[in-house]
Parts: C-alpha cells; sequence; structure tokens
C-alpha cells in the first residue's frame, strides 16, 4: 500500500509544482487583488502615480471648471473673494443639510444648485453662449447606494438643470431626458422656468464675440475682447458628498463650450463620464474637454480602477485625468471622494477651482495654481 500510494502522490506533487509556478507571477499582476500584507504605497498605485489623497475625512467637495489658472499677480482682491466665496458658500449650502443629517444627495443638488445661481461659474445664470447665441445647459445627478441616476441634456427654460436632473431620477422611468422634452417634464412638476436672456452675462456675450472673431481669423480682434471671466473660468460646476449613513452621492452642472454647435451635448449629464457614484468606490464629478471625457469614460473608470485594480482614490483618479484622458488630446479635472472620506482632484488643465469640507467643519478653497499644481 505504501509504494502505490508513493507513485500516486510523485506525480500529484509535480502537477502542484506546475501550478504554483503558474500563479505566481498572476498574483504580483497589474490585475491582482491588493495583498493585504504589502506595504500602503505598494496597494494604491504604480511608482509614478500618485499615492496620497490631497485631503482626508473629507465630507463634501465643489468644483467650479478646469480651464486656464487665475494669475495671483493679475487678480483683485475683490476678484479673489468673489471665487472663494462662491465655492465656499456652495460647500455651506451642502454642510447644512449634511449638519441636519440630511441626504448627501440632498446635499449635492443645494451645492450646485448654488453654483447655477452665481453668475461667476458656467453654469445656469452664467451659462456660455452656443454658436448661435443661446444657451443650452446639461445636468446629472447619481446616487451611490443604489445607482440610481437621472440627467438633462439641452435645457432652455429650466432656472436650475439640477434640479431637472434629480426630478428625471425620481419622477420617471428613464435617466436622460433633452431638449424640449426635458423643459416641458421640469415645468409639468413645477420647477422654476426663465427665459433666455436670465441666463445672459456681459462676460459670456463677450466671450462668444471673442470666438467668433478668432473663427473668422481677425485674432487681434479675438485678443481685444478676451475677458478676465472667459480665460480664467471656463468650465462646469460639480459636488461630490458622503452622508451619516455612508452613502455616497455626485451631481454636475454645465452651460457647455462657449459658440458650440447648437445641440452639442458633453460629458456632464453622461453617466459614467461626467459624472459617478457608488459606494464601495468613489463619487466623482469631471470637468474639461467633454468630448474626451466622454470617449475616455472618465468617471465610471475611476470607479473600476477602485474596484477592479484595488487601487486608491488618488492613484485611480491621477490614472484617468492625468495619464490616461489627455493622450485621447483633452485635459481637464475631477472631484473625487473615497467611502472612507480621501478626497482627491487632480487635473492636467493648468488651474481648477475647488474647495472641500471635512468632518471638523474646515472650509479649504483652491483657485490660484500654487494651491494646486496640474498634473499632481
Amino acid at each position: 500500500m505504501r509504494a502505490r500510494s508513493e507513485t500516486w502522490l510523485i506525480p500529484a506533487l509535480a502537477a502542484a509544482a506546475a501550478v504554483t509556478a503558474t500563479l505566481i507571477p498572476l498574483t504580483h499582476g497589474a490585475d491582482s487583488a491588493p495583498d493585504p500584507m504589502a506595504p500602503a504605497a505598494a496597494q494604491n498605485g504604480p511608482a509614478d502615480g500618485k499615492a496620497r489623497p490631497d485631503a482626508r475625512n473629507v465630507v463634501l467637495a465643489v468644483h467650479g471648471g478646469a480651464g486656464t489658472a487665475l494669475n495671483r499677480d493679475e487678480t483683485t482682491p475683490e476678484r479673489e473673494k468673489a471665487y472663494r466665496d462662491g465655492l465656499s458658500e456652495a460647500l455651506r449650502a451642502g454642510q447644512k443639510i449634511l449638519d441636519d443629517g440630511g441626504s448627501s444627495l440632498d446635499a449635492v443638488e443645494a451645492a450646485v444648485r448654488k453654483m447655477e445661481d452665481n453668475p461667476l461659474f458656467n453654469a445656469g445664470r452664467g451659462a456660455v453662449f452656443t454658436a448661435d447665441a443661446g444657451h443650452e445647459l446639461d445636468a446629472s445627478i447619481m446616487r451611490g447606494s443604489d445607482l440610481a441616476a437621472g440627467s438633462v441634456a439641452g435645457v432652455r427654460s429650466l432656472r436650475n438643470p439640477i434640479e431637472g436632473a434629480r426630478l428625471v431620477m425620481e419622477k420617471s422611468k428613464h435617466v436622460l431626458l433633452a431638449g424640449e422634452g426635458a423643459d416641458d417634464f421640469g415645468a409639468r412638476h413645477g420647477l422654476r422656468t426663465v427665459t433666455q436672456d436670465y441666463y445672459w452675462t456681459q462676460a459670456r456675450w463677450d466671450s462668444l464675440m471673442k470666438a467668433k472673431a478668432a473663427e473668422a481669423g481677425d485674432e487681434k480682434a479675438a485678443r481685444s475682447e478676451e475677458t478676465l471671466a472667459d480665460t480664467q473660468s471656463k468650465g462646469t460646476v460639480g459636488a461630490v458628498a458622503i452622508d451619516r449613513d455612508k452613502d455616497m452621492s455626485a451631481a454636475t452642472s454645465t452651460g457647455g463650450m462657449t459658440n458650440k454647435m447648437a445641440g452639442r451635448v458633453g460629458d456632464s449629464p453622461i453617466i459614467g463620464a461626467g459624472t459617478y457614484a457608488k459606494n464601495d468606490t468613489v463619487a466623482a464629478s469631471a470637468t474639461g474637454a467633454g468630448e474626451v471625457f466622454i470617449r475616455g469614460a472618465a468617471t465610471a473608470t475611476i470607479s473600476n480602477l477602485i474596484e477592479f485594480k484595488g487601487l486608491g482614490v488618488a492613484p485611480a483618479a491621477y490614472e484617468v485625468i492625468v495619464k490616461r484622458l489627455p493622450e485621447l488630446g483633452g485635459d481637464g479635472g475631477v472631484i473625487a471622494l473615497g467611502p472612507n472620506g480621501d478626497f482627491d482632484a487632480p487635473h492636467s488643465s493648468p488651474g481648477m477651482f475647488h474647495g472641500y469640507l471635512t468632518e471638523d467643519g474646515k472650509i479649504v478653497t483652491k483657485i490660484f495654481p500654487e494651491e494646486s499644481p496640474a498634473n499632481s
């Protein structure tokens, strides 16, 4: 019996050794789960990536767009205060809800609505003009607990598009409504409506004139029409939050691109591109070159890198925003919040207005390049 047992055991051990030899490289490969015994830096991402988040214990964050940056030397104290106040007011609007035990969904909607009402930002009242001198606005919102989401695209009369996005999520069987149908749906359910002149601001009109001049080849006229607001704030607004129940949400709203073709839709109302929230991974809101963020499925890819590759929030967001998307031909940024309160705001554009609120009530705003360097 012993000889027979050993005869059977030898090939069995050889087979096991072969399987082990095959598996060893896989356990250290790019697609493997993180080794719980490995150093934290090794689990968080590659050596040429970003291991540390910008902040910890964050419960709410907002952004006011990525584009060119404020120049500290050319920015008056009044303008600096206006931008910091705009971000802070949005954070305080969301903070009030969270402090009262409200949901992260309510908090991000309140924060974005506050920025939609602020003409400094390219959303709501301060939306840019299309090529035909009109306004078409986009927005989306998503709840991380059940992946519920709603969006509106190309709306022309909703005062606060983010309210329309939430209405689609909660009062329809759809995720995205566009154009006249979205406007009518909002109006039928009691949302505030406005005429197109509500969105008008002189700065955005000047920006359209500059874009038209450049399009016509008149570079001198284009430069003469350049406005501070256009060069310093080109983007979308957004918010991410986590509440007492550890539920996460994200929201995004925009007026799009100056001189865009009528009917153009960017990434902001596209779930998985401009907005994404999933309780176990991330709440993210993006801003930048919309077409590139759509093609790169920016925010969903961040979530997938966290879920399937075991990356932390910072290395996942860095991988997408700084390493992958620029290769597709566009720049921008994202605010990304993890379920443990880790927060990161990488951007490949020169600047990105953003701010965050920590658990202890501290508010931080960043509007100058040196406060938030590009590609970091």
